[in-house]
């Protein structure tokens, strides 16, 4: 590709960049991404990405904007109360980058369509808020081979990690099944989401530009109370029940 004056311009902090500069920027523009949640998680993911210039964003969400989600939603706006989160994300993101195709999908992720969407895209971004929809990306994105960045947040506190399914540990490899006693469905504290979503862009980012490491093989785990973060050492699991000697065969 080459870029257009428009695009120099509004790229040109990264073009400038010895680390990424112009064949960075087109690696941005010729690579896809689907984030599944356009709530606390996926708001920054989708402004970041959408602002850096990844040529086709795709995003996931069933759900409609209401008053209690702008507390950390910032995607969304008060005039967007009612509106399908897609549809309000949409109209955002254009207004920030008219330079990246956009692909909303107003529905819920579930077995019978996660497969065909995720084979569309380069990497998926686990934005969502339960459990159940973060062990089915994980396994799809095993069984496809996709990439994806995983991160969960609760009340104060969040982690992240990226997986590529066959070199680095999973989801399961880590936490098999989703714990019995998951913590009740308080806040989370406004600011948290914007933490570790920005912190899954960089990672979709670092991915797509092949510039630094990728969070593999680590959790990285943030308290917001205490201002720290704390890396987790993990290992692929040869008896996983998703991506280890233990995982059922694909026909």
């Amino acid at each position: 590709m080459t870029l257009s004056p428009a695009e120099r311009q509004r790229y040109a902090r990264h073009l400038d960049l010895p680390a990424l500069g112009e064949a960075g920027q087109e690696k941005l523009h010729a690579g896809s991404v689907l984030v599944v949640g356009c709530g606390g998680l996926g708001s920054p993911v989708l402004l970041y990405l959408a602002a850096v210039g990844v040529g086709r964003l795709g995003f996931m969400d069933p759900d409609i904007v209401s008053i209690s989600n702008l507390q950390r939603q910032v995607v969304h706006v008060t005039t967007d109360i009612g509106r399908l989160k897609t549809e309000s994300a949409t109209s955002h993101l254009r207004e920030l980058n008219p330079h990246v195709r956009l692909e909303a999908h107003p529905e819920r992720l579930e077995a019978a369509n996660a497969r065909e969407h995720f084979a569309n895209y380069d990497l998926v971004v686990d934005a969502t808020d339960n459990y159940a929809a973060k062990y089915l990306i994980n396994d799809i994105c095993v069984e496809l081979n996709k990439p994806f960045i995983h991160a969960g947040i609760s009340a104060h506190g969040g982690q992240l990690m990226t997986v590529l399914p066959g070199q680095s540990a999973c989801l399961r490899c880590i936490q098999p099944d989703a714990p019995a006693n998951a913590p009740a469905d308080a806040g989370p504290l406004g600011p948290l989401p914007g933490v570790i979503g920005s912190l899954q862009a960089l990672e979709a980012f670092k991915f797509l530009t092949g510039i630094g490491p990728l969070l593999t093989d680590r959790v990285l785990a943030f308290d917001a109370l205490t201002t720290e973060f704390h890396a987790i050492l993990t290992n692929r699991d040869p008896a996983c029940p998703a991506c280890g000697a233990g995982a059922p065969t694909k026909e």
